[in-house]
């Protein structure tokens, strides 16, 4: 138990150093953008890699891995509203139904079924085309399909801890309800709902990249790499860079923050 222990310990360091690299980057990338990524050169339109432009350029002349560098920080920042949206409402109404119970818990779960009734990308859509495009939009929507499995897992742990003594305790201390959730509850599912969360970074990622490809989120001239790959879409022949680079990048990213919420996963589990 202990080796396994370490083991997972020191995976989650170095994931975790890798993640805060990818973040770093993604904070810098104006300052490490060798060009401005908005700026047209009509004279270099779909030129492929070479030593000034390491990633080529796209159909406007625009050098790809500068728009890669800058669109990181735009993916990173929608994908940890996103998850941040998420996580507090499901894990407050979560706590809610679970704590209450009764009527506003049998309310809050019908909810939460119609939600998941629909398939989350095709839902999602729906609410982007219903409130408009745009990027806000879209995390909003996004936000509003995946909070519910977050409900449900702090929904059931809420049930089981909220008879138990530690609580009864509190209640008999004269504590409120308020302070009950907040002080007694929370920090029970709070490790269990970070774990998820960290779990689920890279499929929000692929989630917002996705509805992007669409061109349900960012708008041009606005680099974003789930953009970049639906502005390149044409060009996969006459010019792959446009596609290729971008894709690694978003790859990478979802890999190493999917390899990180495992590890957290492991390190938390009290089983291990």
């Amino acid at each position: 138990m202990h080796k396994s222990k370490n083991k997972a310990a020191i995976r989650l360091g170095i994931f975790s150093v890798m993640a805060l690299l990818l973040i770093g980057i993604a904070v810098c990338g104006s300052l490490l953008a060798p060009y401005d990524p908005l700026a047209s050169d009509y004279t270099i339109p779909l030129s492929p890699p070479d030593a000034l432009h390491l990633c080529g350029t796209d159909k406007l002349g625009r050098d790809v891995l500068s728009r890669i560098l800058c669109g990181a920080g735009s993916s990173f920042f929608l994908t940890f509203v996103m998850a941040a949206l998420v996580t507090v409402i499901g894990t407050v109404v979560g706590m809610v139904a679970g704590y209450a119970g009764g009527l506003t818990d049998s309310i809050l779960m019908r909810c939460m079924d119609i939600l998941l009734a629909f398939p989350g990308s095709v839902f999602a859509i729906a609410v982007t085309g219903i409130i408009g495009v745009g990027i806000f939009n879209t995390v909003a929507a996004l936000a509003l399909v995946w909070w519910t499995k977050y409900a449900r897992l702090v929904r059931s742990m809420t049930v089981s801890l909220k008879d138990r003594d530690f609580v009864w305790q509190a209640r008999f201390g004269g504590a409120s309800e308020s302070k009950i959730l907040l002080c007694c509850i929370l920090p029970e599912v709070l490790p269990q709902v970070v774990t998820m969360a960290a779990m689920d970074i890279g499929n929000m990622m692929i989630s917002l990249a996705g509805l992007s490809f669409l061109g349900l989120a960012s708008q041009p001239p606005a680099p974003e790499w789930g953009y970049m790959l639906y502005e390149s879409r044409q060009y996969m022949q006459t010019a792959p860079w446009m596609m290729i680079f971008p894709g690694i990048a978003l790859l990478v990213t979802v890999m190493v923050f999917n390899l990180l919420g495992d590890s957290v996963r492991d390190v938390l589990d009290p089983k291990n």
